[in-house]
Formats: structure tokens, sequence, C-alpha cells
């Protein structure tokens, strides 16, 4: 039976944690399904922007500690192989939406750190919350979350394990938006809808660029984000221009 179920609208693949009897808590197979599903997503030229959710109102309580001592179902464990919880080794081309509902805690929340964007329900939670059990964060949470939130916020939770509700996570950075519970999937759908509404190539761009500064003296980062910019302006921005000449878009409008 499988445990990761994809759903495909217009530009839009959501992928579903559909294990709602463990909380969406992620095997070795449930890995193996979720990274088959990015890599299905990355590679289908018709599909911009992917939305990551879990199905019966919570993200996922982590990796399942339940298959710690079953050799058949523990997760991974290889520095050099795909992440214990799937696809958190990757590197996306394009963009993911995270849609929080419950718990996203532990490796849960290394997957939401996948992500680009998280979507945050109002009654939702977050935390490293393996924490209390001497699982270490092996998924990309030492590595993503000071980038996202900061080096001390990133310590703080690193460190405590402690529980971080929806507005302090929105204070912090950790969530992008908050809306009302039950809201997260459609919050995060819309987003990702209007996300690959705009020229794409500029959005892939651009995205790419902000991420490799993260990693380059700061001329370098410049002279790269100019190289690999440049031919997106007669690519995609002079047609943009010419709309913005003839009236469009004009005081911030999104037509």
């Amino acid at each position: 039976m499988a445990d990761v179920r994809v759903e495909v609208e217009g530009t839009t693949t959501t992928i579903w944690l559909d294990r709602p009897d463990r909380r969406n808590a992620v095997d070795r197979g449930m890995a193996a399904e979720l990274r088959a599903a990015f890599e299905d997503f990355e590679a289908d030229p018709g599909q911009r922007v992917a939305v990551l959710a879990g199905s019966g109102g919570t993200f996922c309580a982590g990796a399942d500690l339940t298959a710690v001592n079953d050799p058949l179902r523990r997760n991974e464990l290889d520095a050099d192989g795909a992440g214990p919880m799937g696809p958190t080794r990757m590197a996306l081309g394009k963009p993911l939406v995270a849609a929080i509902a419950g718990h996203a805690v532990a490796g849960g929340l290394e997957l939401a750190l996948l992500a680009d964007l998280r979507i945050v329900e109002r009654d939702a939670v977050l935390g490293v919350f393996c924490r209390r059990w001497g699982v270490p964060l092996i998924d990309g949470g030492t590595v993503r979350l000071p980038r996202i939130v900061g080096l001390g916020r990133a310590l703080d939770l690193i460190l405590t394990g402690r529980p971080v509700a929806a507005e302090e996570a929105l204070a912090m950075g950790l969530a992008n938006r908050v809306c009302e519970p039950g809201q997260a999937v459609a919050t995060a759908q819309a987003l990702a809808a209007e996300i690959a509404g705009f020229p794409f190539d500029c959005v892939l761009t651009d995205r790419a660029s902000a991420y490799a500064g993260l990693d380059l003296p700061l001329a370098e980062a410049l002279r790269a984000e100019g190289a690999a910019g440049n031919p997106i302006v007669a690519r995609e921005g002079a047609a943009g221009a010419a709309r913005f000449t003839s009236g469009a878009g004009r005081h911030g409008a999104f037509d």
C-alpha cells in the first residue's frame, strides 16, 4: 500500500504524506516513495511548483521510530546516500511550498525546511522533538535551519527541542504565511499557482541565484547573478517591458 500520494492540477504537483495512522512518520519504504515523487516532479517539464502536505490533519511526526530496530524498515543511514527521510539531500530545481498542519517535528521539520516557503496553520506546532530521543538532525536540519532563521534562533530550537507555535514561527521567518486551521493546503496550492503564473525562466533564475549566493563571496555572487539573469532580460523581460509600456501592471497591479 502506497504511503505517498501525488495529485497533479495544472502546473502544480501536490505530494501527500499519506500514512495518517502513524501521523505520517516516515520509514524506509515511505522515504523511497517520497524521493521518487520528487524526482518525478523535477523531471516533468509541465510541472512548475510542488506542494508538500500531510494527510489526516498533521504534516509529519518525523522518522518512524518503530522501524529503528527493524532492518527492513529502518531509515537509510548513509552519509553519501539519500537522506533518511527520502528527498532531504536533493537540491530541488523548482519551487516547493510546504503546507503545514498539526505537527511538523523532528524529521518532519526537516522535510518542511526543504521547501522554499512554508504555509503554517494557526494551531500547528514545529520543533526539533527528536532532541528527547537521541536522534540527531541528519536530514538537513542543522544546515537549512540556520540559513532560514539565523544561527541564534536555530541553536535555540536545536539545543532545546522546544515546540514553536505558528505565530512565533512567522516572527522568526520559519513560517512565511499563517492561515486558519484546515486551510494550509488550499493556501499553498493558490500560492503555487500564483508563482507558476509568472514568466518562469525568470522565477527559476532568481531562485537559483538566491541559493547560490549563500555560498559565494559578494563580488562573485553579484557577477553570477548578472551572468545568469542577463539572458533572461531578452528572453522574458523584453516582452514584459512591452506589456508594461502598453499599460499593464500599473501601480503594482498583478495583471
